[in-house]
């Protein structure tokens, strides 16, 4: 989708929203490009220090970036892998050993004081640090010794869209990257959120769906639980409907009783082991009688009640959240539109949060 003067989305609420997402393409072939090689060099000079732990520290949006990294390191290296609690350090002043620990920490902006603040403890306690930002001059990438730039250019409306998919795709080329792998896989993936993008009026057909929904639940497993939510969020921040992200598992768990046949239940079903294990979670699903939407393979979105087709075939599995999240953004701005309101100024939030 191309925003020009002539286009709809240039003179009505969430014009910044939609530029944004149209720019991803972009955004990942310039990773690609330019940023490939010294997000590679970054990864040599880390895993030089052989780090045997990985702590992941974010918020919001970025927090998801980093749980995507987090089953990345585990599965791609084997490497175990934790999300910090930043307020031990921030609030309660711990101090603990972090010699041969990564800290990882994913901020858009690189600005909010708790994360530069635990950032700096982390280092101070021995730990070999990273941040990952779309900032090079932030404060967060000063107190770090090692810095990846995602490269996504001015991000203006709430709703962090590209900063999300190019913090993916960094992420990812970073992982390769301590794996010894160039991520030529990657290159594919430009042209296919392309396409992802062109296919807007699918969602907009959806969207209306569910302009009245009172409430919506998503579910998904493996690579594929982020991007449930990511998903959540993005609606919550946008429309105000309540939201809420389980993976497939903890779902059987109890939230299931919630599970009617009219609040509607996102399913996003990657293509590999991590749908595989949310069969099961889709089986009851239907059995109850829910209105299922799949984003997936076709297969699986033929068996729902509704659903948005993804172009997984040749796309490795750990690849796919970073087109997953697509459709899923656009349907974030959609609904919102339908029930007239902007999401590019969400009320009551701002673009850094400073949390402390």
């Amino acid at each position: 989708m191309t925003v020009t003067p002539s286009s709809p989305y240039s003179e009505q609420p969430g014009r910044i929203m939609s530029r944004e997402m149209a720019e991803q393409p972009d955004v990942l072939r310039r990773i690609l490009d330019v940023g490939a090689p010294q997000i590679r060099r970054t990864a040599e000079e880390v895993a030089a220090k052989r780090p045997r732990f990985v702590l992941l520290t974010a918020r919001g949006t970025s927090d998801h970036a980093a749980l995507y990294a987090k089953y990345l390191l585990e599965v791609r290296l084997g490497l175990p892998c934790g999300l910090t609690s930043m307020s031990t350090t921030t609030a309660y002043s711990a101090k603990p050993d972090l010699r041969d620990v990564l800290v990882i920490t994913v901020s858009q902006s690189g600005g909010s004081p708790d994360l530069v603040a635990s950032t700096q403890a982390a280092r101070e306690a021995g730990a070999v640090t990273l941040a990952v930002t779309n900032n090079p001059d932030s404060p967060l990438a000063a107190v770090s010794e090692h810095h990846i730039d995602i490269l996504a250019g001015p991000e203006k409306a709430l709703p962090a869209t590209k900063t999300y998919t190019a913090s993916l795709l960094a992420l990812y080329l970073f992982v390769e990257g301590l794996r010894g792998s160039d991520g030529a896989q990657a290159g594919a993936l430009p042209g296919l959120a392309a396409d992802l993008l062109a296919r807007q009026e699918e969602i907009r057909a959806l969207a209306a769906r569910y302009r009245f929904a009172e409430r919506m639940v998503i579910t998904s497993r493996g690579y594929g639980y982020p991007t449930a939510k990511e998903a959540a969020l993005k609606l919550m921040e946008t429309s105000y409907i309540p939201a809420l992200a389980y993976s497939g598992a903890d779902l059987l768990h109890g939230p299931l009783a919630m599970v009617d046949n009219i609040s509607p239940v996102i399913a996003v079903v990657t293509d590999g082991r991590g749908g595989e294990a949310l069969q099961p979670v889709l089986d009851r699903l239907r059995g109850r009688g829910a209105d299922l939407v799949v984003i997936g393979p076709k297969a699986q979105v033929e068996q729902a009640s509704a659903g948005f087709v993804l172009p997984t075939e040749d796309v490795a599995e750990e690849l796919q959240p970073i087109l997953e999240i697509i459709p899923l953004q656009l349907l974030a701005y959609e609904v919102t539109i339908a029930r007239g309101q902007d999401p590019d100024a969400p009320r009551a939030l701002a673009k850094v949060t400073e949390t402390r």
